[in-house]
């Protein structure tokens, strides 16, 4: 397992572990949907649930033994790094996690000692471990976001998060006490991210699922893949959970691929994995200040592109065309500027209809 994938492993153990405190504790209506939403949303989620359930299990049958007394834990908790905890205990704890990193579950299991501790009425256990819990937060209903037909729109989400929706586009937000999560639908996004380092900000599609903490990316659904660029910071992307072929580890391909600024990665439910590419990332994301940049594209992806925010759709004619390249800096909402700019190109004729714009060689 790779690094990445251990760290995206340890914050869902970690969120497991928050989510089987509170059920502990008791949930309302909205938090048990919230946790059964949870579960759903990856069988990773129900895998590491069951196995932080194991570990509180084997907890509450240790603490009967007088060799693993509280007050025997507590005194070796304080002790160096080689102390018998560490030795001996431990290990028997992790046992019925299998062949999964002790590293990974050393945080959860903290996480349910405190729990056995607080059954037994001695919150002193809380101050040795090492783990701060999450603040506990209400699970909100799904929220909605969606646009037409060449408009934008930004909203600041609950969480400090900034949501920037491209045209076309539409979001469904669901943040709860362990994460926060978004699935895109449509078109395109951009996430400036407020970093909470214990509650990953995950985004869906049909094809991918991006992870981060703290950082600014662009996601793009396109006919058959997803398209994402980060603008700063890192991100770690892999095949969406929600494709029923999800495994790519069977191939011993990583589950996830980090991603940094100035790069871009391309997911499709066909192959996996992918390798990050260098770009431009301001470039591409000049949708945010409503422009269209291009260096040397071929006029029919130009074509395309205008075809999201314009009116009339932009039509070649003239297969030859299509692979004329073109640069520059276009308005989103000024088709007419384009035009007149493409009636400037030699062997270019532009004829403006009431329902078309149709780009043909004289």
């Amino acid at each position: 397992m790779t690094s990445t994938e251990e760290q995206v492993r340890a914050a869902i153990a970690e969120q497991a572990a928050n989510w089987l405190v509170a059920n502990d504790e008791g949930l309302d209506a909205r938090e048990a949907a919230a946790l059964a939403a949870w579960l759903r949303a990856s069988p990773v989620h129900v895998e590491e649930f069951l196995r932080v359930s194991v570990i509180a299990r084997d907890l509450r049958a240790a603490r009967g033994d007088p060799q693993y007394s509280l007050e025997t834990v507590l005194a070796q908790a304080r002790a160096e790094a080689d102390s018998p905890v560490r030795r001996h205990l431990w290990p028997r704890v992790l046992a019925p996690a299998g062949s999964v990193s002790s590293r990974r579950w050393l945080r959860a299991a903290v996480v349910m000692a405190a729990v056995v501790g607080l059954s037994l009425g001695l919150p002193t256990l809380w101050r040795v471990r090492p783990l701060t819990p999450a603040p506990v937060r209400v699970a909100t209903t799904a929220v909605h976001f969606e646009t037409g037909h060449g408009e934008q729109l930004s909203r600041r989400l609950e969480d400090n998060s900034v949501l920037h929706l491209n045209t076309d586009s539409a979001v469904t937000v669901r943040f709860s006490r362990t994460e926060r999560l978004v699935t895109l639908t449509s078109g395109q996004a951009d996430f400036e991210v407020a970093h909470e380092p214990t509650r990953a900000f995950r985004v869906l599609t049909g094809s991918a699922e991006v992870i981060a903490t703290g950082t600014q990316f662009d996601v793009r659904l396109q006919e058959d893949s997803t398209v994402v660029t980060v603008i700063e910071g890192r991100v770690a992307v892999g095949p969406s959970p929600m494709l029923e072929k999800r495994d790519a580890r069977r191939n011993n391909a990583p589950r996830y691929v980090q991603v940094g600024a100035d790069q871009q990665i391309r997911v499709s439910g066909a192959e996996w994995p992918a390798t990050p590419l260098a770009v431009d990332a301001q470039h591409i994301t000049a949708w945010l200040q409503r422009e269209i940049v291009f260096d040397h594209e071929p006029l029919d992806r130009v074509a395309a592109e205008f075809n999201r925010y314009a009116p009339k759709p932009i039509e070649i004619a003239t297969p030859a065309l299509k692979k004329l390249q073109i640069s520059g800096a276009f308005a989103t909402d000024d088709t007419d500027a384009f035009i007149a700019f493409l009636r400037t190109l030699k062997g270019v004729r532009v004829e403006v209809t009431a329902t078309r714009i149709q780009v043909s060689q004289p």
